[in-house]
């Protein structure tokens, strides 16, 4: 067959959706579908297209994105008109006059198939082959995400980067956070600091070539910097689709000023990087005021301390992030910070849908 239909609101896109998709992808030419999402909904249509849009990327699948506030009437033959020429004109727009197939898992699908004058496609309508609704992944969405499509796992995942001058207690704050939420989320992983372990790696390769070399005789390049800032994001993310909070001791932003720090102004090898930098929550810069330097070796800055917080406040400022200052004692970043992510973490599970919105009841599920 030609062109293939499934529509949906994919709010948010799980196993299921994808499921689906795939199954009319492997049937026709060109499959087209239609992410319905209304101003009533807290995700647009527009983020959870790119979503599938990333999952689908490559294929024969064009994923449209369709503006629909129209009420949900099944037993109105003026609303169902209303909502099939909503969806006949997203596809016009598109190029496509005729439908010769639609993918459905649904009980409207065989009505909507015949105001396409389509043959209809039904596609595992008990959910046997995967066992997940959206309902489902609204109403518990830490319990079902590894059933969501990568991309939305990245996309809805909370974000916070922990960010700071030498010696300012960025990793103990990142630490205690991430073992204070690993009791709510046991699958979160630790998002270290690259840039230490890197630089034991190039110690290592030197110490082999030239015995008795010390971290003072490391050269770094700005390809360094560079590829610090790619593996940095890359955990980042690895991060976000095992859990939905991600706690990051520094990022990719983080680099760009560390390899400003040891290489200058003229230095730009870590900032590639910043042309892939996932959405951020929020960055909680830690700050140098009331913690004693800890020489352990490897830091040479205190006195650089103040100077490379300003670095930030300003980069984090410009690039227009959100940003919290956590000062104080150990206890009072900790209160600074479980405040705000508790707050994020609450606003991540609240999924709004107008009156008219229905649920899907999986079979043996309340």
């Amino acid at each position: 067959m030609e062109n293939a239909l499934v529509i949906g609101k994919f709010y948010p896109p799980h196993a299921g959706h994808r499921h689906l998709i795939a199954t009319a992808a492997a049937a026709a030419r060109h499959v087209y579908v239609l992410v319905q999402g209304s101003r009533f909904e807290s995700l647009t249509a527009a983020r959870r297209a790119a979503w599938l849009e990333e999952e689908f990327d490559g294929g024969n699948v064009t994923i449209v994105p369709v503006r629909n506030d129209c009420p949900v009437d099944y037993a109105s033959d003026e609303i169902w008109a209303a909502q099939v020429e909503n969806m006949r004109w997203a596809l016009k727009a598109k190029g496509v006059e005729k439908v010769d197939a639609v993918f459905t898992s649904e009980a409207y699908g065989e009505r909507l198939a015949d105001a396409f004058g389509a043959a209809h496609m039904v596609v595992d309508p008990a959910r046997s082959t995967h066992r997940i609704s959206g309902t489902a992944c609204r109403e518990d969405l830490a319990g079902n995400w590894g059933r969501l499509v990568p991309a939305a796992r990245r996309g809805l995942a909370v974000r916070v980067i922990v960010v700071g001058a030498e010696s300012t207690g960025t990793t103990t704050l990142s630490e205690a956070l991430t073992a204070h939420y690993r009791r709510q989320f046991p699958a979160m992983r630790d998002v270290t600091e690259h840039g230490r372990f890197y630089t034991y790696e190039l110690l290592e390769k030197l110490q082999v070539e030239h015995r008795g070399a010390t971290v003072e005789d490391l050269v770094w390049t700005d390809a360094d910097f560079g590829i610090i800032a790619t593996r940095q994001t890359a955990m980042e993310q690895a991060a976000a689709e095992a859990a939905p909070l991600v706690i990051a001791d520094t990022d990719a932003l983080a680099t760009t000023l560390w390899e400003r720090y040891y290489l200058g102004d003229g230095s730009y090898g870590s900032y590639e990087a910043l042309t892939h930098l996932p959405r951020r929550d929020v960055y909680l810069l830690t700050d140098f005021n009331g913690v004693d330097f800890e020489d352990d070796g490897w830091r040479e800055g205190e006195h650089r301390r103040p100077e490379m917080t300003e670095w930030f406040k300003e980069a984090l400022t410009e690039e227009g992030h959100s940003w919290i200052l956590v000062t104080g004692s150990h206890e009072r970043r900790m209160a600074t910070a479980t405040a705000v992510i508790d707050a994020m973490l609450e606003q991540q599970n609240t999924f709004t849908a107008p009156a008219w919105a229905g649920r899907t009841v999986l079979e043996g599920a309340a």
